[in-house]
């Protein structure tokens, strides 16, 4: 059973969500990544079914019908997902977050901690001004373009994604490969066949059908301080990072898994960014639940 909903916050936002599974299974909040719409990858949605939980996906500030919050921080989503629990009836949840979500799922468990289980970060990155990583080292020049005009600015940030970017507003399964272009390494270019492939063109079409802001916020977000201590972090943490990562590299996997102060490692040598989406997330699961004593 799915549902597309479109929340509205105690500050009058609303909120676009997507619930899949039986209304009393446990929820795990799905965080997407950058850019990524609310839309749920088919296979995760079974995987959740298949152990009893109820797989929530949804879309942040200022993508898809998500109307967005200016000037956003990483922390910001913790009171949107406390809103989103409140009004679908869940206590506690179960978080994990893939590459631009893996900060958002951090915040969760950091600022819910009578809520969220557990959480697992799958490629996520590490803070811009973490202290002994260079942050940029290893990425893709995509992404060292878009990170720069980030650093330098609103308006250049702007002008990148609107000209740059703009491959994703229509992007199809067939041309996602090489719109990634030096973001993806052997094994990521293998993985983006099938529904997998299907999945991501859909989530970049519908995170950008109503602008690239959400896009944007995100991008700012990431190179500012982002409210929330790290190594505070009580509830367990699981942070996965393939070493053949172009969008955010192994480095970034090593430091999180250092850092965060609950943390256990998975750091595999044979994955890239998106194999290790699609190699990995039933064990992801798995293990999410083990750290959460379920």
């Amino acid at each position: 059973m799915a549902d597309r909903l479109e929340l509205t916050l105690a500050d009058g936002r609303t909120l676009e969500v997507h619930v899949h599974g039986m209304p009393g299974g446990v929820p795990i909040v799905f965080h997407n990544g950058t850019p990524g719409g609310g839309n749920a990858y088919a296979p995760l949605v079974a995987l959740a079914a298949g152990r009893g939980l109820r797989l929530i996906t949804y879309a942040r500030p200022g993508y898809a019908r998500s109307t967005r919050n200016p000037g956003r921080s990483v922390a910001s989503v913790a009171p949107d997902v406390a809103e989103l629990l409140d009004q679908l009836g869940a206590s506690r949840c179960y978080t994990m977050g893939w590459s631009g979500g893996g900060p958002h799922a951090l915040a969760t468990a950091a600022l819910l901690p009578d809520r969220v289980i557990a959480a697992a970060t799958i490629a996520g990155v590490a803070p811009y001004r973490a202290e002994g990583l260079n942050w940029m080292a290893g990425m893709g020049r995509e992404n060292l373009l878009e990170f720069k005009a980030a650093l330098e600015g609103q308006e250049a940030l702007r002008a990148f994604l609107e000209h740059e970017g703009s491959w994703v507003r229509s992007v199809t399964a067939e041309q996602v490969a090489n719109g990634f272009g030096d973001l993806i390494s052997e094994p990521d270019r293998s993985s983006l066949t099938g529904p997998f492939a299907d999945w991501q063109a859909a989530s970049f079409r519908a995170a950008v059908s109503t602008g690239i802001w959400g896009w944007f916020d995100d991008d700012m977000a990431f190179t500012r301080p982002w409210g929330f201590e790290l190594g505070a972090i009580e509830r367990p943490v699981a942070i996965w990072q393939g070493a053949q990562d172009r969008m955010v590299p192994f480095a970034h996997g090593e430091w999180l898994a250092a850092h965060v102060g609950s943390a256990t490692a998975h750091l595999l040598p044979e994955h890239g960014h998106l194999s290790l989406a699609v190699g990995s997330m039933a064990a992801i699961i798995d293990d999410l639940l083990t750290i959460g004593g379920g």
